[in-house]
């Protein structure tokens, strides 16, 4: 019997784990995205935000959209994996830094800028 490839002696050698066992970045997944994106496009027919930016961290990935590219967002959607058995992985945050809603369910959270774009209609 052949002991190696060559046929005589034993090889030796050592397994390398893959480094970085967890997830590198978090992310919005595809519905995450849809839910968030078609949001971003009816404040921008209403004339309420013109611009957005992703931020995707190893612990938190964020959705901020803006009124004018040149300052603070009027409003940060943020996905914190590590908060899903506390009060909630979603966040949403006001102008200012404020914290208006946090949620296990992300349409609750998209609820108070949904609520921006109803309008009275009367008869």
């Amino acid at each position: 019997m052949a002991a190696g490839p060559q046929g005589g002696g034993s090889v030796t050698g050592s397994v390398v784990p893959f480094p970085g066992g967890g997830a590198l970045q978090v992310g919005f997944d595809r519905l995450e995205l849809q839910r968030i994106l078609d949001l971003y496009g009816r404040m921008v027919a209403a004339g309420m935000w013109r611009d957005y930016a992703m931020d995707f961290a190893r612990d938190a990935a964020s959705f901020c959209a803006f009124r004018r590219a040149a300052e603070r967002p009027q409003a940060r959607i943020e996905k914190r994996p590590a908060l899903r058995g506390k009060q909630g992985m979603w966040t949403l945050f006001g102008e200012v830094g404020q914290v208006l809603k946090r949620g296990h369910d992300l349409s609750n959270i998209l609820s108070p800028l949904e609520r921006k774009l109803l309008k009275i209609v009367e008869d």
